[in-house]
C-alpha cells in the first residue's frame, strides 16, 4: 500500500435524511459495494435506517437535529485518520459538507471545488426546507448556522467551479451572479469545458475537491436518478432542471481537470437505484424470503 493509500479515507455515508429521501440510504450503500475495492482506510459514518416516522421540521429545516449529529460523527471519523484525500459514498448532497470542509481547513486558499450538479445547492431554509439544497452555499460560509458552523475555513467564490448547471432557479441565479462564482453548462461541458480549465488556471487552485450529484445525468440514458422515477408525472419534481450530460460527457471532464490538477476529495451524491428498490421491497413478500 502506497503512502499516498494510506492517506486516503473512504468515508460511506447514506444519509438520506438531508434531502428527505429515505431510498439514497441503499443508494449509497450500493455504490459502496459497486465500487472498487479500497486500498486504505474505510469508515461509515452511522445512519439510522429509513422508518415510516416523518422527519420534524426543525426551525425550518427538515431532520434539522438528527443532519446536525450526522455532520459532527463525520467529522470525527475524518479527525480519527487526519487523511490527506477523501473519497464519500453518499447520501444526499449533504455528505460533502463535513470532508470538503476539513480539505479546506488542510489545503486553504490552494483548494478548489469542482461541482458538477445541475444544480448549484446554494438556497438556504428560507428558499428549500431540505438541507442537501444548502451544502454548496454553506461550504462558502452563508446560509443556515448549524451548517456553516461546520466550516471553520469558507471557501471564496473564485475557488468554486459549478459544471452541467442550467436553468437556476431565481434566487439561485442571483446568489451566483452576487458572488461571481463561474459556471460551465452542459453544452460547454460537452465542447471541451473551456470555462473550467481556464478557472483552473487563473483561480490559484492547486488541489481539487470534486463533487458529482448524479442528478447531472440525463435521466432518460441513466435510470438510477430521482428524476427517472418509474411513473412520474411531468411536474412532480415542481419543473427544477434536469440533467443533460452523459457518463462518458463527466469522465472526459473529469479526466481532463485531473490533468491539470491533483484531485483530494471525490464525492458521489444522490444515488437512486429505483430498480433496485422494488426488487427489494418484492422480496419481502416472496415466501421463504420475506417476513
Amino acid at each position: 500500500m502506497s503512502k499516498q493509500d494510506k492517506n486516503t479515507l473512504r468515508l460511506i455515508f447514506p444519509q438520506w435524511q438531508g434531502g428527505d429521501n429515505p431510498p439514497y440510504y441503499l443508494g449509497s450503500r450500493l455504490l459502496a459495494w459497486l465500487a472498487p475495492p479500497a486500498t486504505g482506510p474505510v469508515e461509515e459514518v452511522p445512519v439510522p435506517a429509513p422508518t415510516d416516522t416523518p422527519l420534524p421540521l426543525e426551525e425550518d429545516m427538515r431532520g434539522r437535529t438528527v443532519l446536525v449529529k450526522q455532520i459532527r460523527e463525520a467529522r470525527a471519523l475524518i479527525e480519527r485518520h487526519n487523511p490527506q484525500s477523501l473519497v464519500v459514498l453518499g447520501g444526499d448532497c449533504l455528505v460533502s459538507l463535513a470532508p470538503f470542509a476539513w480539505l479546506a481547513e488542510q489545503y486553504g486558499d490552494k483548494l478548489g471545488i469542482l461541482w458538477i450538479d445541475t444544480h448549484p445547492d446554494v438556497q438556504t431554509p428560507a428558499q428549500y426546507k431540505n438541507a442537501h439544497a444548502h451544502v454548496l452555499g454553506a461550504l462558502m460560509g452563508h446560509g443556515d448556522h448549524d451548517l456553516t458552523d461546520a466550516v471553520k475555513k469558507p471557501v471564496p467564490a473564485k475557488n468554486v467551479m459549478i459544471a452541467g448547471i442550467h436553468n437556476p432557479l431565481p434566487y439561485e441565479a442571483q446568489f451566483i451572479a452576487e458572488h461571481g462564482i463561474p459556471t460551465c453548462s452542459p453544452q460547454e461541458v460537452r465542447d471541451g469545458a473551456q470555462p473550467v480549465m481556464r478557472w483552473l488556471n487563473e483561480s490559484g487552485i492547486e488541489v481539487l475537491a470534486i463533487h458529482l450529484d448524479l442528478d447531472v445525468l440525463d435521466p432518460h440514458s441513466f435510470r438510477s436518478l430521482l428524476f427517472a422515477k418509474p411513473g412520474r408525472g411531468k411536474h412532480d419534481f415542481g419543473d427544477v432542471a434536469e440533467g443533460k450530460l452523459t457518463i462518458p460527457d463527466v469522465l472526459k471532464l473529469i479526466g481532463e481537470v485531473t490533468t491539470e490538477k491533483q484531485v483530494v476529495g471525490m464525492t458521489i451524491a444522490e444515488h437512486m437505484p429505483w430498480d433496485a428498490l422494488n426488487l427489494q421491497e418484492m422480496l419481502k413478500k416472496l415466501p421463504l424470503l420475506g417476513t
